[in-house]
């Protein structure tokens, strides 16, 4: 892949606030290994489908987000997310973390009480371009991240999966098992806005959505849109900052 071989004078992006990288990535190693990073004049951006092809993942790091973007031709950083992850653990909160391409590495440079500098291959992904698809949604719910969290978690000890939906304007987080029942309303208020007219139900797989959720460190709201037995979009966001969204498919189960 001509496009990774590339030299340092490419790009060179300094970024303060660390955690916007740190834990995004921490959050997308969880659902996918090698992914590709492409580099533009405005945003670091990856799309990602898990192997099992049932989680995408779309994460948008953008240039406004960085101290310092300095990018002179678009180009694909392919990485192991594991390796970069180990890197990135070793950030301290006063940290600037610093990526430059050299000789077919990704060069992270660390700055604090002292100045660290780490070299991680860069990797050929075969994986074909991934896109996202063109979904409409019947439902959305605007809420506080540690709200939607907590009520995944609740739904979590009772059953493997968990159902979305909304029942008389209000949004229905429920999980059964044999004999076991979780139940979780929320309403209109001033953290929550529910929009949507009819009665649907949509269910999801609690492992990947407890993946998920672990972004509510990130952004303080989050946006979940589904529709009758339909992928479920949930995504986290900071103006002019950052994007992390995921795209789960539903579960058709047979009972």
């Amino acid at each position: 892949m001509s496009e990774t071989m590339l030299q340092g004078d490419h790009m060179k992006l300094t970024l303060a606030e660390t955690k916007f990288l740190k834990e995004s990535v921490g959050i997308i190693a969880d659902i996918v290994t090698e992914v590709r990073f492409n580099v533009t004049a405005n945003a670091v951006e990856l799309i990602a489908m898990d192997p099992a092809n049932v989680a995408m993942v779309v994460f948008k790091l953008l240039g406004s987000a960085f101290a310092e973007y300095d990018v002179k031709k678009d180009c694909v950083v392919a990485v192991n997310l594991n390796d970069l992850k180990s890197v990135l653990r070793r950030v301290k909160p006063s940290d600037t973390l610093t990526m430059e391409l050299e000789e077919n590495k990704l060069k992270i440079t660390l700055k604090g009480s002292s100045k660290r500098e780490f070299l991680i291959p860069l990797i050929d992904v075969d994986e074909k371009e991934q896109k996202i698809p063109d979904l409409n949604f019947t439902a959305t719910v605007q809420t506080h991240s540690d709200v939607f969290s907590d009520a995944v978690e609740d739904a979590d000890i009772i059953g493997e999966s968990v159902s979305l939906g909304l029942e008389n304007g209000m949004f229905v987080i429920s999980s059964s098992s044999d004999l076991s029942k979780a139940r979780i309303e929320l309403t209109t208020d001033e953290n929550t806005k529910i929009e949507g007219a009819e009665t649907v139900r949509s269910k999801y797989s609690i492992e990947y959505l407890k993946r998920m959720i672990t972004a509510n460190k990130l952004a303080p709201n989050v946006a979940i849109s589904f529709s009758q037995d339909y992928p479920l979009k949930v995504e986290y966001k900071i103006v002019d900052k950052m994007d992390l969204m995921f795209i789960l498919a539903p579960r058709v189960d047979n009972d």
